[in-house]
């Protein structure tokens, strides 16, 4: 159903692990899931499995509910990070219906059982998926309460044997602060898991740091809301924030 032509030659990584937040799925606003934005990232993914790249991909749920904000507003921590990892699903289903769209196979799998509305997660049905020129979306975190989805991108990230970790932004990489908030913002080209954590830097947690830290694991932070960013940090263009041992 899904004829991909493929140019092995095209791509410096054989398989990545792209994570999205999910508010870039919703737009200027954040909020919601915005067809236009959908779309083009779709088109982006496409674009660099039809080059031959490997792509799973893990997105977050806070265009729907983030579960740490509901706290104090009658949520319990439990019951609001379940709430988010169903936003996580939500989005995956959106993401690989547009992704098929672009004649790419696209399978949503997730981290707690949920036949019929998508297969349950496990390794090597994923990597299945890639090998044969699909995209596998990663589905509901790690599937326990108190881990982010970057968590749950940096495990299967390590999982799948991705060759990095491509986090996908609005802004060009790591600073020193919130470049949004200070205009005095540092970009860093490249920087190592200690200092990052040692300097608290938000980009990721300390988590999802100390497990890519542990594995092996490059991080390259980048603005995947820049058409074309995607294809250019694929083909060896010096983009974004690489994050290493």
């Amino acid at each position: 159903m899904f004829a991909v032509k493929i140019n092995v030659e095209y791509s410096m990584y054989k398989r990545v692990l792209l994570k999205l937040s999910g508010e870039s799925l919703g737009g200027p606003q954040g909020k919601g899931i915005d067809e236009q934005w959908l779309a083009r990232y779709a088109e982006e993914v496409s674009q660099a499995v039809r080059s031959g790249l490997q792509v799973a991909i893990v997105i977050g749920g806070g265009n729907i509910f983030r579960g740490l904000s509901g706290v104090g507003k009658g949520f319990d921590r439990v019951n609001g990070d379940k709430m988010g990892m169903l936003a996580t699903v939500i989005n995956s289903l959106g993401l690989a219906m547009a992704i098929r769209s672009c004649g790419i196979e696209a399978e949503v799998f997730t981290a707690t059982p949920m036949q019929p509305i998508a297969r349950h997660y496990m390794r090597d049905d994923a990597v299945a998926v890639l090998e044969r020129g699909g995209v596998a979306l990663i589905a509901g975190g790690t599937g326990n309460p108190f881990f982010t989805t970057d968590s749950g991108a940096a495990l299967r990230a390590l999982e799948i044997k991705a060759d990095a970790l491509l986090k996908g932004t609005r802004v060009d990489g790591v600073y020193t602060a919130d470049p949004e908030k200070n205009p005095d913002a540092v970009k860093y080209d490249e920087l190592t898991f200690d200092k990052a954590m040692e300097d608290h830097l938000k980009v990721m947690d300390q988590t999802a740091f100390a497990l890519c830290r542990e594995g092996n694991m490059p991080i390259i932070v980048f603005d995947m809301n820049a058409r074309g960013n995607l294809k250019k940090l694929i083909t060896g263009e010096k983009i974004g924030t690489v994050v290493h041992v």
